[in-house]
């Protein structure tokens, strides 16, 4: 090769690598973060990072037959809207073949979609299966096209494995590309963004939860890789949402309270980057992004329930001036134990003692706190009743945590689970 040819091919080769690193940077930037909930995260949504843009709040379930509608879902789109977040819904199907099933569900819950029109309806279809591949695929393509003519987006939420075993994948992207949300994770260590060594390949995928442990104490998370959470909202723009069901009319109610009419009884969430409260002390990392209400309000300060320290209002932001939360009947105060806790440490930042903890909570050992363990606080408070749930045939742990409203992480913390993979019919899940 003479010397001007190979100097050619060397510059032709750099345009390309040039090109193909402006072409991945630029795709990379097009990928959007978000969580998705259920009433286990309660009235409220949390970002995991500032870069969050969406949201994805279960409306209810439908297990063979029985409906259990979720009462957190008007108030996590609200308060979703008010920070900004594109918010989508999901249904959890358990459903099967069903279609008469699929039916009864979809009419009792499309009407009641709390997101804007041509956002995103998911169906969570992960548990309940048939024998029958096609007729499990006839189902779903049911359930898809009926979330469309209703004017949402259609997609199917499920995990490579099961879609694999369960349904004709080709049959569902022919009909509707791009349509499959797919969860798969790498493990259960604390990320905030994916290790694409792990993406579950497969045709059709428009987003990835990658991961149930975006915190200490688990959240699902999830990259939008194609921009499918745009839809809904005019040039993706959370403030122009394509129509205004009540609960985005609340959402853009709190988003536009100016910070001198916060009032007691608002919900306000803590913004990320601050490190002090109004009194100059350090605040803990875990405090940014969480949501408290507004016990107290002196001039520019507010006092926080629940944590009971003072902020400046210009490091909130409102994301609610109702209560859409279900009315509580106890006066107790709790706290839910999270990655480092100390009992003594719980204890000093509520102005109590490890022992009073201790009695409180019947701890036999001090010592042994577990993250996602719901400590009582107030004294006279009582326990909340421990929930159990028996592994039947053919039960996942990432499908039992999908009807109980919670998730993988915190079944394994609570149930002593090391692998997830390892349970066995008969076994007896607190929840």
């Amino acid at each position: 090769m003479n010397k001007r040819v190979r100097q050619t091919l060397i510059g032709v080769i750099a345009f390309v690598t040039l090109l193909v690193g402006f072409v991945g940077a630029a795709s990379a930037n097009t990928r959007y973060y978000g969580v998705d909930g259920s009433r286990y995260q309660g009235s409220t949504l949390k970002k995991v990072t500032p870069e969050d843009s969406f949201g994805i709040s279960q409306i209810g379930g439908y297990y063979n037959g029985t409906f259990i509608p979720q009462a957190t879902y008007q108030s996590q789109v609200a308060s979703g809207i008010a920070m900004g977040l594109r918010m989508h819904t999901y249904i959890y199907m358990e459903t099967g073949s069903n279609q008469a099933q699929t039916k009864q569900m979809l009419d009792y819950y499309l009407p009641k979609v709390q997101t804007p029109k041509q956002s995103i309806v998911a169906l969570d279809y992960e548990s309940g299966a048939s024998a029958d591949r096609e007729a499990n695929t006839d189902n779903v393509l049911y359930g898809l096209r009926r979330v469309k003519e209703a004017g949402y987006t259609p997609v199917l939420y499920s995990y490579k494995p099961y879609i694999l075993s369960h349904l004709n994948r080709q049959r569902i992207t022919a009909e509707f590309p791009n349509s499959l949300w797919v969860a798969a994770y790498r493990d259960y260590s604390v990320m905030t963004r994916p290790d694409y060594n792990y993406f579950p390949s497969m045709d059709g995928i428009n987003m990835w939860q990658f991961t149930s442990t975006a915190i200490a104490g688990g959240y699902d998370y999830n990259v939008d890789l194609l921009g499918i959470t745009l839809n809904g909202y005019k040039n993706g723009n959370v403030e122009q949402p394509k129509s205004q069901p009540q609960a985005v009319k609340q959402g853009q109610k709190a988003d536009n309270t100016p910070k001198s009419a916060i009032q007691v009884g608002n919900t306000v969430r803590v913004k990320f980057g601050v490190k002090r409260w109004a009194n100059g002390v350090g605040m803990p990392s875990w405090v940014q992004s969480n949501t408290y209400k507004v016990q107290q309000v002196s001039g520019n300060r507010l006092l926080l329930g629940g944590i009971m320290s003072w902020i400046n209002a210009s490091d909130v932001e409102v994301v609610s001036v109702t209560n859409n939360a279900p009315r509580v009947t106890t006066s107790a105060t709790y706290y839910v134990v999270r990655y480092g806790d100390t009992l003594s440490g719980i204890a000093s930042r509520y102005g109590t003692s490890w022992q009073n903890l201790q009695h409180l909570n019947g701890l036999r050992n001090p010592n042994w706190l577990s993250v996602g363990q719901r400590l009582v606080i107030r004294q006279g408070a009582t326990q909340s009743v421990s929930r159990v749930y028996r592994v039947q045939y053919g039960d996942t742990l990432s499908g039992i945590a999908a009807k109980l409203g919670t998730n993988v992480y915190n079944l394994q913390s609570k149930n002593g689970i090391r692998n997830a993979n390892l349970i066995f019919v008969g076994q007896t899940l607190h929840y």
